[in-house]
């Protein structure tokens, strides 16, 4: 009895046993179908990148408000949270610069100012009676010199005639004393009486005396005519002493009027910064905006030119998103490239080799690559919106988290799996600029 027992329990076990064996073959064989089913389906490469979301353009990014000027916070005029519209007050600064601590500065200036162009009203008319005086002593020059050149030719025609005189006497004189030579000879021979002897000796003496007489006069018509010609050089040399220090009163007022007109310029800078720095008490928002940070808090604190006092967010900014490429996947990358964007907090299913049964993604175009690597070794990809296909969240913030996929080309599943296990770069595929046929480039392991 027990042993029919045993030889039936032994008989059921083998039944059992070769029924789950069957199981287990069919569901070996089952799995590797599926396993080289699996390994023949299409598998579209991609890129993986983690990014932030920024702004499209450099002044939509959130920025720090400044001061211009150094000062002491007198009043807020805005909190966090607020919402302003550019040019809105942000705060009032009162004055700690102990130059421009007088209320009635701009008007100090400006008297100054008006004092300094009638400094140069007053050296306009210097120099005109300057001009005036110049034009007559010129005109008075010319009268002199006109003057002095007659008498010098006066005084060339009256040596000329004293000349012209003593040539005669001298003339008189040689014949006055051959007239009492030959006299003298035929008196020796009783031919002239001694009396007409006498009359021509002094006839003769006469001639001389006159010859001497003409000779003074022409020595001292020489001597004025000599005096004649230095009174004209000393009338040139008086009247050029006399237009030489008026012309240097002239030019010394004309420097006069230069410095003052250099000073005005000064003050009109001055008065023009003192103006435009009392603009600077009034710190007003850049841009429309909401104020997220005061970085200096209550009344009263002194902050320097330069220092922030809180910060702005942009409203209404086109966003882009920020992306860290390794080297080795930047060939990869070309402006225009088409990338799908996964943002922290918005519902999503990602399959990252089947793009077709992914939801909740959002296009970009690469529109920028730096050219230069950062000094964490990645390279900057620069994503902008692709408002045809579908647009980005409104509620998107500036500096949320995004994770980005490019699609690159599809290939078999065997094939990604090998390319991966070999460390192999992805194939990618681009639009060539004459055809709208994609050609597929492979690069070099």
């Amino acid at each position: 009895m027990n042993k029919s027992l045993l030889q039936d329990k032994l008989s059921d076990w083998l039944y059992d046993n070769a029924y789950v064996g069957k199981g287990i073959n069919r569901f070996l064989t089952g799995a590797l179908i599926l396993i080289i089913v699996f390994l023949f389906l299409p598998w579209v490469q991609n890129i993986e990148t983690i990014g932030t979301v920024n702004t499209f353009l450099p002044e939509e990014r959130p920025q720090e408000v400044q001061t211009f000027i150094a000062g002491r916070i007198a009043k807020w005029k805005v909190k966090e949270g607020d919402y302003v519209k550019k040019g809105d007050t942000i705060a009032v600064l009162d004055e700690i610069n102990s130059e421009y601590l007088n209320p009635d500065l701009l008007n100090q200036t400006e008297i100054q100012i008006q004092a300094k162009e009638q400094s140069v009203l007053s050296y306009n008319s210097k120099i005109g009676a300057i001009n005036k005086q110049i034009t007559q002593l010129e005109s008075n020059r010319d009268l002199s010199l006109q003057k002095a050149r007659n008498k010098i030719e006066q005084e060339a025609l009256k040596l000329k005639a004293e000349q012209a005189e003593l040539v005669a006497a001298v003339k008189n004189a040689e014949i006055a004393k051959r007239q009492f030579e030959r006299d003298s000879i035929l008196g020796l021979d009783v031919l002239r009486s001694p009396v007409e002897i006498e009359n021509r000796r002094v006839k003769w003496q006469e001639a001389i005396a006159k010859q001497l007489t003409l000779e003074a006069k022409v020595r001292i018509a020489q001597n004025s005519y000599e005096m004649a010609k230095i009174e004209l050089q000393n009338v040139r040399a008086d009247y050029g002493e006399k237009l030489a220090k008026t012309e240097s009163e002239r030019f010394s007022a004309i420097s006069g009027q230069l410095e003052t007109e250099a000073e005005i310029s000064k003050l009109r800078n001055t008065y023009s910064s003192y103006s435009i720095r009392n603009g600077f008490y009034i710190i007003t928002a850049p841009q429309t905006g909401l104020i997220t940070q005061t970085l200096i808090r209550g009344l009263g604190e002194t902050v320097k030119a330069g220092d922030a006092i809180c910060t702005i967010v942009p409203g209404g900014a086109t966003l882009s998103v920020e992306m860290k490429v390794k080297p080795v996947d930047l060939p990869l990358f070309q402006r225009g490239e088409d990338v799908q964007f996964v943002f922290d907090g918005w519902p999503t299913i990602v399959f990252s080799g089947w793009p077709q049964a992914t939801y909740g993604t959002f296009p970009g175009t690469v529109y920028a690559i730096d050219n230069a690597i950062d000094a964490k070794g990645e390279y900057r990809v620069l994503v902008k919106p692709n408002f045809d296909k579908k647009p980005w969240p409104k509620e998107l913030r500036v500096g949320v988290g995004a994770r980005g996929y490019v699609m690159l080309n599809r290939v078999p599943m065997w094939y990604e799996i090998w390319r991966n296990i070999n460390g192999f770069p992805s194939d990618f595929y681009k639009t060539s600029t004459n055809q709208d046929s994609k050609i597929r480039k492979k690069t070099s392991p």
